[in-house]
């Protein structure tokens, strides 16, 4: 399902994916804002041990960086995924299935993948916490992802071809 629901941008350019000022208006804005956002303790969610980028987007290596190639803008990378809720719902997830193959930098998934996944090294885990204005916004998805939700994925980059 995250399949579909990370390649949205690419899929419904005119929904705007990740785009607050499109989709529905329910919800709460600040809801999207991950300082104002309570996460299940399963989660072990800690802003202030990420690194806060400029676009509000929190990113967290996990154990030793890899060592093989670096996901960089234009190149296909393959990722290995689990996406929770704040409250600790597991949305989605490549489970044993294949990795989520992708050209990172051109918008075929959400903003938030698109920029933490770049600098990666083939090996390497790294944890995302990301802001509704680059995943699903106000619009969400509905059904799986509701309006103005902070989403936090666990990655493994695979492969960078």
């Amino acid at each position: 399902m995250l399949r579909t629901l990370l390649l949205c941008a690419f899929l419904l350019p005119l929904v705007g994916c990740g785009d607050d000022s499109n989709g529905p208006s329910s919800g709460n804005p600040d809801n999207g804002d991950p300082t104002k956002v309570t996460y299940a303790e399963s989660l072990g969610v800690d802003l202030a041990a990420m690194n806060r980028l400029s676009s509000g987007l929190y990113i967290q290596d996990l154990g030793e960086p890899g060592t093989g190639a670096e996901a960089t803008n234009g190149t296909v990378v393959a990722v290995r995924y689990t996406g929770w809720l704040p409250d600790g719902a597991e949305f989605d997830g490549s489970g044993d299935g294949p990795a989520l193959s992708f050209v990172l930098g051109r918008g075929s998934v959400i903003k938030g993948w698109d920029q933490g996944i770049a600098g990666m090294r083939v090996g390497g885990k790294r944890r995302l916490v990301i802001p509704s204005s680059l995943a699903y916004g106000a619009s969400g998805v509905p059904g799986a992802i509701p309006a103005y939700s902070v989403l936090i994925f666990d990655t493994e980059l695979v492969s960078v071809r």
